[in-house]
């Protein structure tokens, strides 16, 4: 499994992001430190105040935007119930909601996906930048088709 652990400015405010917006709890916190973790469903995440007195990991001066060449997908079941979170809550919303096909690799993929031949498989997805700038891509599996 992996967990990010992400580096914000202000972790109330970004908790309030998470769980808010896109639907994850605590799991615990370190006051402390400045630190919590939180998960939502098989995902977790770390959040640490990047000015706090926790461990550092940094290879570089952090600037914002955070998170600047990753975005994390997350499955979720609604996908349209989220982005209205996200628009309630003033987000910035990076990718407005579409829905998108992808080429596959069935054969690849280990029997991931219960078809043969030229395949995509389909999300209906959008992505929001967390109070920090770390994008996030909640999306809905829309399944697979043959690919045209």
């Amino acid at each position: 499994m992996l967990v990010p652990e992400l580096d914000v400015v202000d972790v109330a405010r970004s908790l309030r992001f998470y769980v808010e917006v896109l639907g994850f709890r605590v799991l615990f916190e370190r006051d402390i430190e400045r630190f919590v973790y939180l998960e939502r469903d098989d995902v977790e995440v770390m959040l640490q105040d990047a000015a706090g007195p926790g461990r550092r990991f940094r290879t570089a001066p952090l600037d914002p935007p955070f998170g600047r060449g990753v975005n994390f997908q997350l499955r979720v079941d609604d996908v349209d119930e989220v982005h209205r979170r996200a628009m309630d809550g003033g987000a910035e919303i990076v990718i407005p909601m579409e829905e998108r096909w992808y080429q596959v690799d069935v054969a690849a993929a280990g029997g991931r996906w219960p078809t043969t031949g030229p395949t995509e498989a389909g999300n209906r997805q959008f992505v929001v930048a967390d109070p920090d700038g770390y994008l996030w891509r909640p999306f809905r599996d829309l399944g697979t088709r043959p690919s045209t």
